[in-house]
């Protein structure tokens, strides 16, 4: 079980990102438009600076939908390996079963 602050800081990272996101592609697609001149595009480079630093979808962090585990999160899945693996064993996972060969 992880941290329940670093829980918490994951939730607030992904409300920031909501939050910022029209914000950050709107200044993203201006500063990669070739047609933009170079003080439109150092003012939109400095208002993307200027946006909360974990609005930016790149510091979120995949975990464990149960437990918050940050290691070995399956993203197809939402769980971590331990959890997945637990979960399958015990027939909560419709549809999985344990690979034999």
């Amino acid at each position: 079980m992880a941290r329940r602050a670093l829980i918490e800081r994951e939730k607030r990272r992904a409300s920031l990102t909501a939050r910022h996101f029209e914000r950050r592609a709107e200044l993203k697609r201006l500063i990669a438009a070739p047609a933009t001149s170079p003080e439109e595009r150092a003012d939109a480079v400095r208002q993307l600076a200027s946006l909360p630093r974990d609005s930016s979808p790149s510091r979120r962090r995949s975990r464990d939908m149960v437990d918050g585990r940050p290691r070995g999160a399956l993203t197809r899945f939402g769980l971590s390996r331990v959890r997945f693996r637990q979960m399958a064993h015990e027939g909560q996972l419709p549809g999985i079963r344990k690979a034999s060969w």
